[in-house]
């Protein structure tokens, strides 16, 4: 809902590039801006959590410039196992730390750890 929407203060929505009602607008919709994976470095790490539980995390990746979500299901065929998103840290569940940094080798990623 717009702030004046319903009064004679309402301003239909306009596109920013043609100028147009949005809903006669046909510019094609922006592309989202990435970082290729060679210009990004992965972190590695395997942290011990509560009632011995490992984990391998995978963190200094670009959440805004790279697909996260796709990555880390990737991942988490890759090793077998499940995982999560947790804010800009993908998370595996279990000890993977060599299946993971191959996998992101193949990726074009830089890695350490």
């Amino acid at each position: 809902m717009r702030l004046f929407e319903g009064t004679e203060f309402d301003r239909p929505l306009r596109c920013e590039q043609c100028g147009e009602l949005d809903e006669e607008c046909v510019c094609p919709p922006e592309q989202p801006v990435t970082v290729p994976p060679d210009k990004q470095t992965a972190k590695l790490s395997v942290e011990k959590r509560k009632k011995g539980k490992v984990v391998t995390l995978v963190r200094g990746l670009l959440a805004a410039e790279t697909d996260l979500p796709e990555l880390l299901t990737k991942l988490k065929s890759t090793c077998g196992a499940g995982g999560t998103l947790k804010e800009d840290e993908l998370e595996i569940q279990g000890r993977h730390l060599d299946r993971v940094r191959e996998h992101l080798q193949k990726l074009g990623y830089r890695v350490r750890g």
